[in-house]
């Protein structure tokens, strides 16, 4: 059994004249940078045209990659990098659909990882599985995007520290020290926002037993 080409490979060959490796490059990477740019955009169609964009560039730039480097994290700072001129270029805070939900069975032992688990993982009941999604969506909108930024990359598309220096354009430590802060910084208002919920629905609790 022949093993597939690499992302760099498909690249070289496509600089030497096979236009169906850009088109299975296309086809490995596509969905997985739209649903990047679409957590950043919340708009499907300016997704569509971010990422189109970034694989134009990345063929008008093909000559100049370092293939001894990996291919994605490129592809994704092409795509990241035109995200934030978009971003930039609109006056309003964008939203961020980010669908995720939690899976820690008590706060004690809860883990920023548990909170980003994958959604397919079963680990609640839907109903209560899709109001974890939702607050977790409402904690991330509430971040500042440099925070927001490295947290998606970092959870959900499992970027390594050092691709993500690469991809965001800062030195390691300050991967590090972000993506700390980050987590820090989201578990503070996520905790925040479940003790406000509680009191709200004990207080609710509280007045119908009373009217009762």
């Amino acid at each position: 059994m022949v093993n597939a080409a690499t992302d760099e490979q498909l690249l070289l060959d496509y600089l030497s004249g096979a236009s169906n490796a850009f088109e299975e490059l296309v086809r490995r990477h596509y969905q997985e940078l739209h649903q990047f740019v679409l957590r950043f955009t919340n708009n499907a169609s300016t997704a569509d045209d971010i990422v189109q964009d970034a694989f134009v560039q990345m063929h008008q730039s093909a000559a100049n990659f370092d293939p001894t480097r990996r291919l994605k994290p490129w592809l994704f700072t092409i795509a990241a990098n035109k995200a934030r001129d978009y971003l930039r270029s609109r006056s309003r805070r964008q939203e961020v659909p980010l669908d995720a939900q939690i899976g820690a069975e008590g706060e004690s032992s809860q883990r920023f990882s548990d909170l980003l688990a994958d959604p397919g993982t079963g680990a609640l009941e839907e109903m209560a599985a899709e109001e974890t999604r939702q607050s977790v969506r409402e904690v991330v909108d509430q971040l500042p995007p440099n925070l927001r930024e490295v947290l998606v990359l970092a959870y959900f598309h499992r970027f390594p520290y050092k691709e993500l220096a690469e991809i965001l354009n800062i030195p390691l430590g300050t991967v590090k020290s972000r993506l700390h802060a980050a987590v820090a910084e989201f578990g503070t208002r996520y905790r925040a926002m479940i003790e406000a919920r509680s009191t709200v629905r004990h207080s609710a609790q509280t007045v119908d037993e009373t009217v009762r």
